[in-house]
């Protein structure tokens, strides 16, 4: 990929290397009422063990400050993304804001770009609490991508080396935002309340397997725009999409394969989806629903 030439998005939060943070009402306000001397030492200990883990912005929260902000693990400006991996998920990051803010455009519509936050390990969102096992993921509650660049040395040994396989990780990702904006997610959201686990499951699946069309639709339209694929690349993300399938998943992991148990679709499915959105260039070619 020539991604070097691309230009780097300002969405990028980086908070690598600090310790998560919790919103008010996670851990609650360590009582400060000392009863004794020995739970003043106590107190203390903690406060210090606060400090050198989660750093000033978690002791100060603890102790009813101001709160940290919903989705981000510091109140602190970001430090400078300058190394390589995250000059990398800037700049696809940056591309898929221009594809999709032109195609928004194009529909008579306004596209309002994600937020994407750099973590390491784990990481505090909207949603919840995740640790980096849990891979990539998006949080419509706070319209944000959290990564852990770990991950793509996970990727690279379950078979999806390669930055294009990088890139379809994030914009993939990134259609789950178009899904939310679009009101898509939320529909699906409605239809699973009221269905039966097989029928939900199946809404799931079809969601997933339009994100990856999504980030397809995205890698053609990048082409297009700034002649960024070369040899191979469409082969890597192919690879990336088959290594992710959940039938290889739950062989690799020594168990049967179960489709009802799929949140993500097939190898073959995956790979379908991405191939849909890359020969298209047409969010209208994603309509995993129907196809189901």
């Amino acid at each position: 990929m020539k991604w070097e030439r691309l230009r780097r998005s300002s969405n990028v939060d980086d908070i690598r290397g600090r310790g998560p943070a919790f919103r008010r009402g996670g851990l609650g306000r360590i009582p400060l009422r000392i009863r004794s001397p020995r739970g003043a030492i106590i107190v203390v200990i903690a406060l210090i063990a606060v400090y050198f883990i989660g750093g000033p912005d978690m002791l100060y929260q603890l102790l009813g400050g101001d709160p940290v902000a919903t989705g981000s693990q510091s109140t602190q400006p970001n430090a400078p993304v300058d190394d390589e991996a995250g000059q990398f998920v800037s700049a696809i990051l940056a591309s898929t804001e221009d594809e999709w803010l032109a195609l928004f455009e194009s529909a008579g519509r306004r596209y309002e770009p994600p937020r994407l936050t750099l973590f390491s390990g784990s990481v505090q969102s909207a949603c919840g609490f995740a640790s980096a096992a849990s891979g990539p993921f998006y949080c419509p509650a706070d319209q944000r991508v959290y990564l852990d660049t770990s991950f793509f040395d996970e990727l690279a040994r379950m078979g999806g080396a390669g930055d294009f396989a990088q890139a379809y990780v994030i914009g993939h990702e990134i259609g789950h935002h178009v899904q939310t904006l679009l009101g898509t997610s939320a529909e699906v959201r409605n239809a699973q309340s009221g269905a039966n686990p097989t029928t939900a499951n199946q809404l799931q699946v079809a969601m997933e397997l339009q994100a990856d069309c999504f980030a397809g639709v995205w890698a053609n339209r990048a082409n297009r725009t700034a002649a960024l694929l070369e040899p191979g690349d469409v082969d890597e993300g192919l690879a990336a999409a088959a290594a992710i399938g959940d039938d290889r998943l739950q062989q690799n992991a020594g168990r049967r394969v179960t489709p009802d148990s799929f949140t993500h679709g097939t190898s073959a499915q995956r790979q379908q989806w991405l191939r849909a959105g890359l020969g298209s260039g047409d969010p209208q070619a994603c309509d995993t629903f129907s196809a189901r």
